[in-house]
């Protein structure tokens, strides 16, 4: 399907769990003919979550392109799905096929709607821990200051890498087999718009209220993709902080709606009693109204 009008719109981090979220999800009205919406992971925790949320979102855009976050690869206690690391990504993606929703494991579309034509490319990388806090030289000292100071994420104790040793480890293969493929299957005549849960580069993290969380927000592998690849837009979610920077003259769209406690304190301040979700990608939204003149800055 290529569109001739419409617009490309992304969120992330739906966090449908959460009833109030669920409930945005649910009343989201359907996009204007010929529109596509970017997924940057977090959907849900729950495997049913999940589907029924790409399901709604299916039904609403022309297009719609998953990614996973680390949420959705959570095996939980009380989940009826108990597949862990790969195979349970591999569900997901067979899941997305049933519902006609692109993943990381598909031919890559070319937008080719206003701001573009440029080629989507979904990614799953995740992260190897090189983030690393000050002082930390090691994944281990990085992780026994995060331990230490009582800042660490569940992925440790839900997020299996089953076959791998460790999340480090899948994350590399993922880094290793998605720049084979990147090299042989792009476009160089055409820019790309990257989709993937984490930032490629490490400047959004510096933001985090604790520092020592960034080991769980990527990888430096991707410092320079994009540049080698030729991003005229990298979306991405995780940080639960949804505002626009530039790194390198490239526009980087962070597209979290998150947890109800923070986008009720986010619409509070732009005097609105729902989240300004999704955001708008191309073509280029106009400039933010809290940065004047500027396209930068943060989103409500």
């Amino acid at each position: 399907m290529t569109p001739v009008g419409g617009r490309l719109l992304a969120f992330s981090d739906l966090h449908v769990g959460y009833p109030k979220n669920r409930a945005i999800v649910a009343a989201l009205p359907p996009g204007e003919p010929g529109d596509w919406l970017l997924v940057a992971g977090d959907v849900g925790e729950s495997f049913a979550g999940v589907e029924w949320a790409l399901g709604e979102l299916a039904r609403r855009f022309d297009r719609v392109v998953w990614v996973p976050g680390n949420h959705e690869l959570w095996t939980r206690r009380g989940d009826p799905v108990t597949a862990r690391g790969e195979e349970r990504y591999r569900m997901l993606v067979e899941a997305c096929r049933g519902l006609g929703v692109l993943t990381p494991e598909d031919p890559y579309p070319v937008w080719d709607g206003p701001g573009g034509p440029a080629t989507i490319v979904p990614l799953f990388l995740g992260y190897d821990y090189s983030f690393r806090p000050g002082g930390a030289s090691t994944k281990e000292e990085g992780l026994a200051h995060a331990y230490e100071t009582g800042v660490v994420c569940t992925d440790e104790q839900l997020l299996y890498p089953d076959p791998y040793p460790g999340r480090d480890d899948w994350c590399r293969a993922r880094v290793s087999q998605t720049e084979r493929r990147l090299a042989a299957e792009l476009d160089p005549g055409l820019p790309v718009i990257f989709v993937n849960h984490y930032p490629l580069v490490r400047e959004p993290t510096r933001l985090l209220r604790y520092p020592q969380f960034a080991q769980w927000c990527g990888t430096a592998l991707t410092a320079d993709w994009h540049l080698r690849f030729n991003a005229s837009v990298v979306v991405y979610g995780h940080l639960h902080i949804p505002r626009v920077t530039r790194h390198d003259g490239v526009r980087f769209e962070e597209v979290s709606m998150g947890y109800p406690r923070e986008w009720e304190r986010r619409a509070q301040r732009f005097g609105t009693r729902q989240p300004r979700v999704p955001f708008q990608i191309m073509p280029p939204p106009p400039p933010c109204p809290s940065f004047p003149g500027i396209p930068e800055g943060i989103r409500g």
